[in-house]
């Protein structure tokens, strides 16, 4: 996948990551770059096409798709974090909110863009994951079962694209100094690094990119042995 002339999709690009993501596309070459926000006025990125696109909204969803049709590069960054204790108290319903976002948009943005992408080839549909996807710490639960079920979701839509041509790719990261992490208290990577690590990867074809050593480093135990309950 070329980012140089593509025209590309990012939601979630009004801050943080998502808004990385768009200013290295524009960095790259990219002809068009649509920042997908719920709230468009919040986009301020010079160069960038300012988009209402609430992941949640299936209004919103529809309409992107139909009227941007010229899209070769969705890139799935919208997402969210929520605290979920098991035996604690928690702010609203804390699994219906992240799944809404995290699983459920995801799929409608890459469904809803799969025809378009077709249209022009096949283009590519880049998910951001997380290492959470393959781990669960205390307070991560729900949102290391949403990043696990969008790994899944990825996994299918690389099986079921495949005859369209279209290049599925999964980026797996561990903490990112944007304000979803202001809160912890460990090594971070930039935005920028994951940005740029990432238009690397998707134009070298990789199907799953791992932009730090936590996400490589989790990724090679995953075949260890389990401990023992009780162990």
């Amino acid at each position: 996948m070329k980012i140089s002339g593509s025209v590309a999709l990012v939601t979630g690009a009004n801050r943080g990551l998502g808004k990385e993501f768009a200013r290295a596309l524009l960095a790259a070459g990219a002809k068009k770059v649509y920042a997908g926000a719920r709230d468009p006025q919040t986009v301020d990125l010079p160069g960038v096409i300012p988009v209402k696109l609430d992941v949640t909204n299936s209004r919103d969803v529809a309409a992107a798709s139909q009227s941007l049709g010229d899209v070769t590069l969705v890139i799935n960054n919208a997402g969210i974090y929520r605290r979920y204790d098991l035996r604690g108290d928690n702010p609203g319903d804390v699994v219906r909110e992240t799944f809404e976002t995290n699983v459920f948009g995801l799929l409608a943005v890459s469904r809803a863009f799969a025809p378009v992408l077709a249209a022009h080839g096949g283009g590519a549909i880049v998910n951001m994951l997380s290492v959470l996807a393959w781990a669960a710490f205390p307070g991560t639960m729900v949102y290391s079962a949403s990043k696990a079920a969008a790994l899944m979701i990825t996994d299918g839509l690389r099986t079921e694209l495949a005859d369209q041509g279209t290049q599925v790719t999964a980026i797996h990261a561990g903490y990112i100094d944007t304000a979803m992490a202001s809160g912890v208290q460990a090594p971070k990577t930039s935005p920028k690094a994951v940005a740029a690590r990432s238009l690397r990867g998707i134009e070298a074809g990789e199907t799953e990119i791992l932009v730090d050593a936590i996400s490589a480093q989790v990724k090679s135990t995953l075949s260890l042995p389990k401990p023992t309950f009780g162990k």
